[in-house]
């Protein structure tokens, strides 16, 4: 695995004064977050990390200037607050997205102060130092996208193509990916290393299936028939209730939601639906199993759990006791090699002389 960059470890520390004590003298770097199509989840999972929390992330690691859902004013004000923060910091701030783009009827569907989505995040994504797209929406369109994507949506890559651009894809993404690549372009002013998705190799460069708890039951041959069967109650694979876990990059697996074990699909007993994947999410059904292109395929035969048991043959003994007396006969002559001495008891194998202490010089 591609190993985290150097801001993620510091979401690791114990406390939020640590976190910007490691950042040292950096600037803290301007965001502007706009939303587009979008349900706030990305946002909404912001409030779950605690190392650092929302109000230390805002007010000690970062400067957010402009936020929709966050910002006390509204209108005008929040207007003027965008315009001025855009002015301000061009060339140097970073644009976090969270939502899709409308293109269809020349983006009708979405409007910001009478301007449409498109034209705005042409404005101010094309300002930006770096776009990070937060999502599987502003990644490649998510749920507004699936078919027959009325409003014709697309991600930000599709609009600003040459802009540098990281993607992170999720319904939503955990929230530390999201500090690891800010924290890293404040600390060092670089963006991690991306695959041909655009998405940080630190956090997608593995398929769930490769760390998912349940893989032993995989590899066994034992899945979930149905929810609630005796299966789903003992932790069996979901792979034939449609799990995406096998095409699915993600670190779902190794580090979960909420700061709590267990707490992401699969580990609450749901199959994993792809939401990484353009691909599979919201395109291929919740249920349909998927094809496995990684070498994890299921055997095509398993040992059996409870073995039968018989009985032991005499010709099996034999043929045992046979292979004993050869390894017996030739230990005795390996034995004899160790010394030239006749009775030599500090030969590995052999027998104190009757009243002979073995430690003694014969």
């Amino acid at each position: 695995m591609v190993a985290a960059p150097f801001a993620l470890a510091i979401t690791d520390k114990l406390t939020p004064e640590a976190v910007a004590s490691a950042l040292g003298t950096v600037i803290r770097p301007p965001i502007i977050w706009l939303h587009f199509q979008d349900c706030t989840g990305c946002t909404e999972t912001l409030l779950r990390p605690s190392q650092p929390d929302l109000g230390e992330l805002i007010l000690n690691v970062i400067s957010l200037e402009y936020h929709e859902t966050l910002m006390a004013g509204s209108g005008r004000q929040a207007e003027q607050a965008l315009t001025e923060a855009v002015q301000r910091y061009s060339g140097k701030y970073v644009c976090v997205v969270e939502g899709s783009i409308p293109t269809k009827d020349n983006g009708i569907y979405m409007k910001l102060a009478g301007r449409p989505a498109m034209q705005v995040l042409e404005d101010v994504g094309g300002k930006a130092a770096a776009i990070i797209a937060i999502g599987s929406c502003a990644s490649w369109g998510g749920i507004p996208s699936a078919d027959p994507a009325p409003t014709g949506a697309v991600g930000v890559a599709d609009l600003l193509p040459n802009k540098a651009i990281v993607n992170l894809p999720g319904c939503p993404p955990n929230p530390y990916t999201l500090l690891g690549v800010v924290l890293q372009f404040a600390s060092s002013g670089t963006l991690p290393e991306l695959d041909h998705e655009r998405r940080p190799k630190f956090a997608y460069d593995r398929d769930i299936h490769e760390h998912c708890p349940r893989r032993a039951h995989f590899d066994a041959g034992r899945f979930v028939k149905q929810f609630g069967d005796e299966g789903h109650r003992e932790g069996w694979c979901l792979y034939e209730m449609g799990c995406k876990g096998p095409d699915t990059h993600a670190g779902c697996s190794t580090r979960h939601f909420n700061e709590i074990p267990d707490v992401w699909p699969i580990g609450i007993g749901a199959p994993c639906i792809g939401c990484t994947e353009k691909s599979i999410a919201f395109r291929v059904p919740m249920f349909q199993v998927v094809q496995i292109h990684t070498t994890a395929e299921p055997p095509t035969t398993y040992a059996p759990i409870v073995a039968p048991q018989g009985k032991v043959s005499p010709v099996a003994s034999g043929l045992v006791g046979l292979a004993a007396g050869a390894l017996a006969g030739a230990g005795y002559v390996a034995s004899r090699k160790f010394s030239n001495i006749p009775d030599d008891d500090r030969v590995p194998g052999s027998t104190p002389a009757q009243g002979k202490d073995s430690t003694n010089e014969p």
